[in-house]
């Protein structure tokens, strides 16, 4: 979903500072990067995920992730908020070890369709299409992300490093003023201009874009055939469905049976239904018309524990809510996105609150979603400073060159997504509160097909180190020791109990050991 844009007038022209190439210079280059093999000759691979409960999810807004062929930069300029910044698949498919070496099972990219020429001034700045969701043509890709091709070799070299590929699609409305305004096409959308934009989420032309008439079905066809066609000839995985509670259920209802009918069962979709929760989105699930969807409480539930505010046992009521989901149906959980502040500059830049927000992340039932540069501290902010670019470090990558990278946090993110790899429970087993004290709270997680247990504790504390008592697993009986999967430090036991030191803003991943 894109917000906050606003109604507004279509600027025709580049920004002062852009970088334009010619067409027969993009061609050659596309026709380069198509043929040319994977960054890596020794790619690195990370174990494909057993289920998507066990995936890790990354989500990229392409134009803000790495340059790799300035010749299709046009209405480039990186100064300014709301410009193109030159990101583009040849630069996503170049950093693929970078994710696989992070542990990443999945990648969400944001739509690659033409989007429209010129920008838009509601939002007080021109504002370009740089994002994808302001679709000019449903069936070009937009030569600004590259060609046809180079999503292809993406997917394939993602396949070979062991990852799916989802793609963001857009149903319910095309951009502002595009040629879905006009001529022939005019009848396809409810617009301010033919007062046909309605006051509900089915006929609401959201921000002032243009509603299509999706419950048409000759639009309905039109759309599907250009999103199921492109995924048909690169081979995606599955596609995440932006605004779905802004198009019916009889169209989600035929989306699902048409994309089964094309790609079999393994066809991933997961939906953006705003507000969705386990409860909320039951409404897609009970009739299979997606897979998934986004839990939107879990970053607000999860910085607010964090911050002291709330007891540790109403929070633990919400993740055993969450575990209300449908069976054979998931929750994908963030802390940041593209259209929310990022969790880290809402947390004021605490990274210690941030690291014990991203711990209870991954030790959460539903599909962990990574924003892009996350995991290495980029800020992000209110919109739109919450999509600047992805920080590159020393390593002279565009856009986000000699932007700081954190790494020690990057290793911790790895860290958790082993750890959460390594243990069915923590992504497919029950939740069960242990400890709910002024500030410390724990948890286990059970998966009994595999008899594999976790105990999860933190302290939120910003000043005190608290001891905190935890029964110890039935399960562990015969475990020599127990340790933190996280340092690899021995838990004190004491008979049934587990006797923690948890430092302020500390956590641990509490797991048995053999040795």
């Amino acid at each position: 979903m894109l917000l906050r844009a606003g109604p507004s007038a279509a600027g025709p022209g580049a920004s002062p500072a852009a970088e334009t190439a010619t067409a027969a210079e993009t061609a050659t280059a596309a026709e380069t990067a198509a043929a040319a093999p994977a960054a890596s000759a020794a790619p690195v691979t990370v174990a494909p995920q057993q289920d998507w409960a066990d995936s890790i999810l990354y989500f990229v807004i392409i134009d803000r992730f790495a340059d790799g062929d300035p010749t299709n930069n046009r209405d480039v300029d990186r100064s300014a908020k709301g410009t193109f910044y030159g990101g583009d698949l040849r630069g996503l498919r170049q950093q693929l070890d970078e994710l696989a070496d992070l542990g990443v099972t999945a990648i969400w990219i944001t739509p690659v369709v033409q989007q429209i020429p010129g920008f838009v001034t509601g939002a007080g700045f021109p504002d370009w299409g740089y994002h994808g969701y302001w679709a000019d043509d449903f069936n070009a890709i937009d030569p600004r992300f590259g060609t046809e091709a180079e999503l292809k070799a993406l997917v394939g070299d993602a396949h070979a490093r062991g990852m799916k590929v989802l793609l963001d699609v857009v149903y319910n409305h095309p951009g502002y003023e595009s040629r879905y305004t006009k001529g022939a096409y005019r009848s396809w959308v409810r617009t301010g201009g033919n007062g046909g934009c309605g006051s509900d989420p089915l006929t609401e032309c959201m921000a002032g874009l243009p509603d299509f008439f999706t419950e048409r079905e000759d639009i309905a066809d039109y759309l599907m055939d250009a999103h199921f066609g492109l995924a048909e000839r690169v081979g995606l995985d599955g596609f995440r469905l932006d605004t779905v509670k802004h198009v019916d259920h009889p169209f989600w209802q035929t989306h699902r049976a048409r994309a089964k009918e094309r790609f079999g069962d393994d066809f991933f979709l997961l939906g953006e239904v705003w507000g969705g929760s386990a409860t909320v989105l039951d409404a897609w699930f009970v009739n299979d018309e997606m897979d998934a969807g986004f839990d939107f409480g879990f970053k607000g539930s999860a910085q607010a524990f964090v911050q002291g505010r709330g007891r540790a046992v109403a929070f633990n009521r919400y993740l055993e809510k969450r575990h209300a989901v449908r069976d054979g149906y998931h929750l994908a959980h963030y802390l940041s996105s593209h259209d929310v502040p990022g969790a880290l500059w809402e947390l004021g830049e605490n990274m210690a609150q941030f690291r014990l927000t991203a711990l209870l992340k991954f030790t959460a039932l539903g599909i962990p979603t990574i924003y892009y540069g996350e995991e290495v501290g980029r800020l992000g902010g209110d919109w739109p400073a919450n999509r600047s670019a992805m920080p590159w470090g020393d390593r002279g990558i565009l856009p986000g060159k000699d932007l700081p990278r954190d790494e020690n946090l990057r290793d911790f993110y790895k860290t958790l997504i082993q750890t959460r790899r390594d243990h069915p429970a923590l992504w497919r087993g029950a939740h069960e509160g242990l400890v709910f004290e002024q500030d410390v709270y724990a948890f286990q997680r059970l998966d009994a097909a595999s008899d594999d247990a976790v105990v999860v504790v933190v302290n939120r504390s910003p000043d005190v180190t608290h001891t905190a008592t935890v029964p110890r697993p039935e399960r562990w009986a015969g475990a020599a020791t127990v340790v933190d999967a996280l340092t690899g430090d021995t838990a004190r036991v004491e008979g049934d109990q587990l006797m923690i030191e948890l430092p302020p803003l500390g956590g641990r991943i509490l797991v048995p050991s053999a040795g």
